[in-house]
């Protein structure tokens, strides 16, 4: 008896007319203005090898990948991450290539929330990874892509929030604790949990690091929330300097109001290396992108390289637009009637209709009655009789 063939698998949904149009809309327009920087475009596999990501099991815990065998046998995973394929492919088919080397995706991951409800497990993520290059100048041209890629998707209201993950680092290697301990730290002070995170710090003795960490959730601004860092922990003071050149220089650029500097920012402490951050649209609860610097992941691959880069949520970008109103499908603009079964002019005229861009349908009614009464119901305004 069948169960589940009306719905579709928890995590995932069907997308409908304007929803695919702004869906489409969001990757037309990012992967044009990545073309146009000089970022080449890449495909990896839907399905991976589980090996290619199992050492990097604490950036995706094996539990949150889907899993299944091929017909030899081998353990196999849907794709829960682009930027870990691109890793295998630059250790592999691209090893050679000079650096820097800039390559974009427009693909989808796939990742299993059981304890998170109503978050999507199938995500279409297009972004941008640039390999090979390990300075500032390299952050600066991926956050300024990233600002400048949501402008493109006509997204104004948006604000960027960044932080350099040496910081939290250093802070939890000055800390005598385990690795679980650890990580309930970093989730708490991720999650702005700023009572729960009292209590775990008050069973530490009194250090400047602990002191530290208890007010990172709340350490978010400018370039005051970096001084005041640099107060609490002056051994930070190197990574901290690092973000204070960051920050100047996207306000040089005219970003200023759009950027928040934010030390509680400690996602996927492991991952990341340098400077991080995330995108927020206002009116949207989760980030709209997020990317930051990962100097370790490619050695995994026989390369030791830097590397910095961003993906877009390009299923939270397009209900933006949905909720603007700024995309829309497009109308049928002409329908043709003919009497005949088949009639070569009807399609000579389709053709050259839709070489000149005009959206078009054959009326497949058997009298002109019908055809205008199907034209009026669907709003199509032309009715062309040949």
């Amino acid at each position: 008896m069948k169960i589940h063939d009306k719905i579709t698998p928890d995590g995932t949904r069907d997308i409908l007319f304007e929803q695919c149009e702004a869906k489409r809309s969001i990757e037309r327009r990012l992967a044009r203005f990545f073309r146009h920087r000089g970022f080449d475009e890449v495909m990896t596999p839907g399905l991976e090898f589980y090996d290619v990501f199992y050492s990097n099991a604490a950036y995706f815990p094996q539990e949150t990948m889907y899993k299944l065998t091929d017909s030899k046998g081998r353990l196999m995973v849907m794709r829960p991450d682009c930027t870990i394929p691109i890793a295998r492919l630059m250790g592999t088919r691209l090893a050679g290539l000079e650096k820097p080397v800039r390559l974009y995706y427009d693909q989808n991951v796939y990742r299993s929330n059981p304890s998170m409800k109503g978050f999507s497990n199938e995500i279409t993520q297009t972004g941008v990874e640039l390999i090979g290059a390990g300075s500032i100048k390299a952050d600066l041209e991926i956050l300024e892509l990233a600002a400048n890629g949501l402008t493109h998707c006509s997204i104004e209201n948006y604000r960027l929030e960044i932080c350099h993950i040496g910081y939290f680092k250093q802070l939890m290697n000055n800390l005598e604790a385990d690795d679980t301990e650890k990580e309930k730290i970093r989730e708490l002070i991720e999650s702005k949990n700023y009572a729960a995170l009292g209590d775990v710090l008050k069973s530490y003795p009194e250090s400047e690091a602990v002191t530290a960490l208890a007010k990172l959730p709340e350490m978010f601004g400018g370039c005051d929330v970096i001084d005041q860092a640099a107060k609490l922990f002056p051994n930070g003071k190197k990574v901290l300097d690092e973000l204070r050149s960051v920050y100047e220089s996207l306000q040089a650029l005219g970003l200023g109001e759009k950027v928040i500097v934010d030390l509680g920012l400690v996602n996927q402490a492991e991952y990341y290396t340098g400077i991080i951050f995330r995108g927020y649209v206002d009116g949207v609860g989760e980030p709209v992108l997020s990317g930051g610097r990962y100097d370790k992941l490619m050695q995994d691959f026989g390369q030791a390289l830097p590397a910095t880069g961003f993906a877009v949520n390009v299923n939270q970008l397009s209900r933006v637009l949905l909720e603007k109103g700024d995309t829309v499908p497009p109308k049928t603009q002409i329908l043709l009637f003919s009497e005949k079964q088949c009639d070569p002019l009807v399609f000579a005229r389709m053709k050259e209709l839709v070489e000149q861009g005009i959206r078009c349908e054959y009326s497949l009614f058997d009298t002109l009655e019908q055809t205008k009464a199907y034209a009026k119901s669907k709003g199509i305004p032309t009715v062309e009789v040949l």
